[in-house]
This record gives C-alpha cells, structure tokens and sequence, in this order.
C-alpha cells in the first residue's frame, strides 16, 4: 500500500510540478541560473568577505546546505537510479537539477524575505514561515512542519545512517551494528551544539569532501579517457532511446531520475531555505543566488562524478542484474584503481552522511521552532529521537527506508511547491529589485519597497516605512 501510495504520488502528482514550478520560474526570470551564474560566485565572494555578527554569514550558509544537499543520494541514491532506471535516469536528474537552480533561487530568497529574528543573534525562517507571513495560511506551514519532521528529521537520517553502515560493513566487514552505535555518538556531539556548531562542522568537512570526491572522480575520467564519450552517448539514448520507449525504460528513467534527483539536491522540497533564511545578508536574493550553486555543486558535478564511477566500469551491464546501491558504486571504484577504492567510496560516504544528518537535524529544530512550544524542551526530545532513529536505521533493510522517505518527501514537496507558485509575485518583484540595485554597488534591501508585505523591521533594518504588525 504504501509503494503503490508513493508511486501514484510521483507518478501523476510531483513530477509535474517540480516541471511547472521550474518552468515558471525559469521562463519568467529569463533562464536566471543561466544568466546570472557568474552573479551567484560573485555573491559567494562577497559574502566571504563579511564577517556577520547575526546569524552565520552566507558563504557558511552555502556550505551548510551543501553538506545537507550532498549526501548518501550522491553516492548510493545515483547508484540505486542507474539499478532501476538504467543510465538514462542521470539525464532526468541533470534537467531537474537544471530547473531546481531557478525553483531554489526563489525559494530560498523568499526564505530570507520573511525570516524572523530568533533570541539575539539568530533568525529563523523556511517555507513554514513564508507560508504564514508571505500568504496568510495557517494550516498549511503546521502540515508543512510536520512533514518536515518526518522526512528530514527521522526519514532522510535513516537512509543516510542505512548508507553509512551498509557502506562501512562492505568495506572493512564492521557489522551494522556497531557503526550505528559510533555514528550514534559522533552526531550527538554535533547536533547538541546548534546551527553554529553545525555550521563549523560543516566548514572543516564540505570543502573537503566535495574537492576531494570531485579529484577521485576526475582520476577516472582520466585513466578511461577514450571511454567518456560513449558513456555520455549511453546516458542520452538511454533517456530517449526507442527500445527503451518500447520496454518502458523511459518512464523507469524519468521516475528514478526525479525521485533521486529531488533526494539528492532538495530543489524544491523547501529544505535549503530554512538555513538559508539564517545566513545575514544585505539583500534576500543574494543568498538565494547563492544557493542555487549548491544544487549546480550537488547534481550536475557530484551526481555525474558517481555516474561515471559506475557507467565506465565493466561492471555495469545494461539490463542486467547485478549489485546494487551503494556497493555498486564501491566495486566499481575498485575495478578503477584497485582494493582501495571501496574503502575510499565508504570513506567519502561516511563524510557525505554525517554532515547531511547534521543539515537535517537542524531543520528538524527549525520546524519544532516554528510552533514555539517549549522550544529548549522540545528540541532537546527530538534530538534525542534522532539518535534513537540513526542506531535502529543500521539494522533496517533499503525497501523500508525508501520506501518511507519517498513518500513523506514527495508530500513535502507538494505542499512547499504550492507555497511557490502562489508567491510568484513577489519572487519576480525580489529578482527585479535585485536586478535594478545590482552593479557597482553592493544590492541593500529596503523593505519600503514591499510595504504591503508582512516583514519583520528586525530582520531588515533601515527600512523607510513601518512593515505590518503580527
């Protein structure tokens, strides 16, 4: 029931609307991840430079959601599309990436529109938050925050602990167990320190993770030079081809490369903004530029390193059964550069997980903050459940765990695209004033420019005109 459930919700539901939503925004703001891509690094120097005393700077607010965005579906959720999809599901993965750099541009600057101070030096904010004070809604941002709950805080840290101890038994024969016992103690060091722990956390290991994945990928690509071109041939007619047309392996493509698209990158799903509406910037749209490389980063780069990890090794056979998910991509490592690869991929994973779990548990945390019920309390059980959840998803079998987070994500996402497409308006008025602002000079909001928009004056400071009050 609950296969047949979440197949009908991908199948008729989510894929139309990750395609309607990316569409709208891409069209409407003139292909703005294409056009202003170089923007989006000049923001992310910019932000480099600013030493932010509320909040966590953008640079760091990049970082954290990178750590988040990459993560097991980089590895073994790209090794699980090409098992069921066959190589064709990497390019419905590279459009849906292509159309969610628009959709996060947005959403994440709409995030940073009606964010919320939070205590002294903090904001919070997300979909949840846009939802009540950019629409007016008050059901929806409380199913959106429970759905949140669910998918990130306890859906998307068990396939990411299911991963890392998969991965590690594969690798160095340590049983599931025991890895779930370790990585059970090493997040609780991280998670119980907040957004600013996490943030450190995440500034040692993303850049790390992602050169250092990136270089391993680019050995290969090297050592099967002459084999690259008929790889990315078999990726395109596998997308297209008539024999899959006729055996229905164009549907299988299309639904893997969105549903392990959307897992790996989150474009869409309303996760990102919620820490991108923490970062302290001058203009609301600077950091939605800004996140839109971290879905570029996530898909298009490491998506398509793991790709052809697995599609220049021999030991990918169209059609064939064989090994699957994340020992797929640790074998097909090893036939590259020999014994060592699979540890190195258990390695590289390992990195990916953790900080992914801990970008999750913080959006747990925003989602309980958004009903500010006993906060501290609250927060501090969830935290807990976590742990809880991290040593009993080591023991859980693939069919559960996916099968779970599938459905609760493609929920979450229905509700935030909604959001998105009623707040159109004010994304394009956000991008124009952007727009008209941006040159030699550093882009200042001022919220005068939207009075009819329900903006906290604490958030955006300067402004010429009173905002509403709540």
């Amino acid at each position: 029931m609950l296969a047949t459930l979440t197949d009908w919700l991908w199948t008729y539901v989510l894929i139309a609307a990750l395609l309607l939503v990316g569409l709208r925004f891409t069209l409407a703001s003139r292909f703005v991840q294409i056009r202003l891509f170089t923007a989006m690094f000049a923001q992310l120097r910019l932000s480099r430079l600013t030493d932010s005393k509320r909040g966590i700077s953008g640079f760091q607010a990049l970082l954290v959601s990178v750590a988040g965005r990459v993560g097991g579906g980089n590895i073994a959720g790209v090794a699980v599309a090409i098992s069921l999809g066959g190589p064709g599901a990497l390019f419905w993965m590279w459009l849906i990436a292509l159309l969610g750099m628009a959709t996060s541009v947005f959403e994440c600057s709409l995030a940073q529109l009606f964010k919320r101070p939070h205590g002294d030096n903090d904001f919070r904010g997300g979909p949840a938050f846009y939802m009540h004070y950019g629409l007016g809604w008050r059901v929806m941002p409380v199913v959106y925050s429970l759905l949140l709950l669910l998918t990130l805080g306890l859906g998307f840290n068990a396939v990411q602990a299911y991963a890392i101890t998969q991965s590690v038994e594969s690798a160095f024969g340590i049983p599931t167990w025991q890895t779930g016992i370790a990585l059970t103690a090493l997040m609780s060091l991280v998670i119980f320190g907040g957004i600013r722990r996490i943030a450190v956390f995440s500034q040692f290991v993303v850049p790390m993770m992602v050169l250092g994945y990136f270089g391993l990928a680019m050995v290969v690509l090297v050592m099967n030079l002459n084999q690259v071109p008929a790889a990315f041939t078999l990726i395109i007619t596998s997308a297209f081809g008539f024999n899959e047309m006729i055996g229905g392996g164009i549907a299988a493509a299309v639904m893997q490369g969105a549903r392990r698209g959307l897992f790996s990158n989150e474009a869409g799903l309303g996760t990102a903004p919620n820490v991108a509406a923490v970062a302290d910037v001058a203009h609301p749209m600077s950091q939605g530029l800004i996140q839109g490389l971290s879905v570029f980063i996530d898909t298009i780069v490491l998506c398509t390193c793991t790709a052809m990890i697995i599609l220049l090794s021999p030991l990918y056979q169209p059609g064939a059964e064989g090994i699957e998910g994340i020992a797929l991509t640790q074998r097909a490592l090893a036939t590259h550069i020999g014994p060592i690869g699979e540890p190195l991929i258990s390695v590289a994973l390992v990195l990916f997980a953790t900080s992914s779990i801990a970008y999750n548990c913080y959006l747990g945390e925003n989602s309980i903050a958004y009903f500010n019920i006993s906060p501290k309390i609250t927060i501090n059980i969830f935290r807990v459940a976590v742990l809880v959840l991290i040593a009993w998803a080591s023991l859980q079998d693939m069919a559960t765990i996916f099968s779970f987070s599938d459905l609760t994500m493609g929920l979450l996402a229905v509700v935030n695209l909604a959001a998105l497409w009623a707040l159109f308006p004010v994304g394009m008025a956000l991008l124009a004033d952007f727009e008209k602002r941006y040159g030699a000079t550093t882009p200042v909001f001022d919220r005068s420019v939207m009075p009819e928009q329900d903006l906290a004056p604490e958030s955006w400071p300067g402004a010429q005109t009173p905002a509403k009050t709540e």
